[in-house]
């Protein structure tokens, strides 16, 4: 069980890990997606076809709307990710429109291609199956040493801030309480819907049946177009992320009473960051940090951020880990639970 507060920051390289669209490829997917000079050709895809009847039910406004996706291709050359690109754009709605209805497809579709199945093929297994994933290892650290009748507090010193739109965490977590107590699906799904606690800033791809919230309701990989509109709309821009009071309060609050900060697949671009830390912490938390093994070279610069934004004393811990998430974990898993 995790005793002290902690804060967990996932990033886009957690998503690769569990076989989840990256930041580019998120990207570049849809920039292919909206290469609308390619229709009434052989060179057509089904998702051009596919973006072009969806934009053609919004009366009046599917031309412009092709438009915006063109101008999401051209700018997507020059951009990190389609977040930083949407900011970009951030006045113009029909770019909005169409990026959020792109992020909201192609989370869908990420999440219908992975190996995340919707339940486990095997009693007792995970949807994704394996230890060698973070998710099975932050599972381990959730239940590790907790009974089943304090099942309930699991969660009490967990703090999650997720800057993917997918839903793999809140996915999964049902599962681990299911295998860890032997309580039933339900059940766990209510514990994890009533004490789970992940802050999505840019967002989700539609809620999960069992959570609650005004999103529109949308199962694990949904394919359902006709919805997708309805799923769209719980897509945030970093400008919509940063005026609302209520979320942005909730994230910091979590991130100024934790202990421990744990970067998962966190690149530490210039957009996320400044969403992460709009306020500097002052209270030094020891801090974990997962990067890939190209990263190496900004591990001077990323430790500078940390200690001016996030204000990491000199004398705290600061752990950097080049390679897998869940290695990471594995190795720190005693501070962690500690």
């Amino acid at each position: 069980m995790i005793r002290t507060k902690t804060a967990i920051v996932v990033g886009a390289g957690a998503a690769t890990e569990v076989e989840l669209p990256g930041l580019r490829e998120m990207l570049g997917k849809i920039a292919q997606g909206f290469d609308f000079q390619r229709l009434g050709s052989d060179l057509a895809t089904p998702e051009i076809e596919q973006f072009d009847k969806l934009f053609k039910r919004v009366k009046g406004e599917g031309e412009k709307l092709r438009e915006a996706g063109l101008r999401i291709r051209a700018g997507s050359r020059l951009s990190s990710s389609i977040h930083a690109l949407l900011q970009q754009h951030g006045e113009d709605k029909h770019v909005l429109a169409a990026g959020k209805l792109a992020i909201a497809h192609y989370t869908l579709l990420g999440e219908r291609q992975s190996a995340m199945e919707a339940e486990p093929r095997d009693p007792g297994d995970m949807p994704f199956r394996g230890s060698e994933n973070w998710l099975f290892q932050l599972g381990h650290m959730v239940v590790d040493g907790v009974s089943r009748s304090r099942a309930e507090h699991c969660f009490d010193n967990l703090h999650i801030v997720n800057f993917n739109c997918d839903r793999a965490i809140e996915h999964y977590m049902p599962w681990v309480l299911h295998s860890g107590f032997g309580m039933p699906v339900t059940e766990a799904q209510d514990l994890c819907s009533a004490k789970l606690k992940v802050i999505h800033p840019y967002g989700r791809a539609g809620r999960l049946e069992w959570q609650e919230g005004a999103e529109a309701e949308a199962e694990w990989g949904a394919d359902s177009p006709k919805a997708l509109f309805k799923v769209a709309e719980g897509i945030r821009t970093a400008s919509e992320f940063a005026a609302d009071r209520q979320l942005k309060a909730t994230m910091q609050a979590g991130l100024t009473n934790a202990r421990r900060l744990v970067f998962i697949g966190f690149d530490f671009n210039s957009l996320d960051t400044s969403l992460l830390f709009q306020e500097r912490l002052t209270h030094g938390p020891d801090t974990l940090v997962s990067l890939g093994e190209g990263d190496k070279a900004k591990a001077d610069t990323i430790a500078r951020v940390l200690r001016n934004l996030g204000g990491i004393a000199p004398e705290a811990l600061l752990a950097m880990h080049f390679g897998p998430s869940w290695q990471l974990l594995a190795n720190h898993g005693l501070l962690i639970e500690s």
